[in-house]
């Protein structure tokens, strides 16, 4: 990350309350998702764990890594690390947005467009 995506010092409490949000605002849009038929996302969670599952049998995962003070997303196209900067998750490598990038994994994986937005 350049010093213009510096990561934000955040308290572990804030890191953990940024967290919670993400997986809550992820889980709310696929629980809507359910229920108002536009795709059967399954979702699992155990901690800061979260587990998207399509129709098509692939999977989303969605992991807090507290030591790091980062948010992991494993989807079919790999593997992306995300740090909380300007209080946006921004991915390490390429300062990708992580809804717009689980967004972009998610329609890939359902097979139909599919939008995430950050918590309000």
């Amino acid at each position: 990350m350049t010093a213009a995506t510096a990561p934000d010092t955040l308290s572990d409490a804030q890191y953990h309350a940024h967290i919670a949000a993400v997986l809550a605002s992820v889980e709310a849009a696929a629980d809507r998702w359910l229920q108002d038929d536009v795709v059967d996302v399954d979702t699992q969670r155990t901690g800061g764990l979260l587990e998207l599952s399509f129709p098509n049998g692939s999977k989303i995962v969605l992991n807090a890594q507290p030591p790091l003070q980062e948010l992991w997303l494993a989807a079919r196209s790999g593997g992306y690390h995300y740090k909380f900067v300007g209080g946006r998750w921004l991915d390490t490598r390429d300062a990708r947005e992580f809804f717009e990038a689980l967004s972009v994994c998610a329609s890939e994986q359902a097979g139909k467009p599919l939008r995430f937005e950050p918590p309000a």
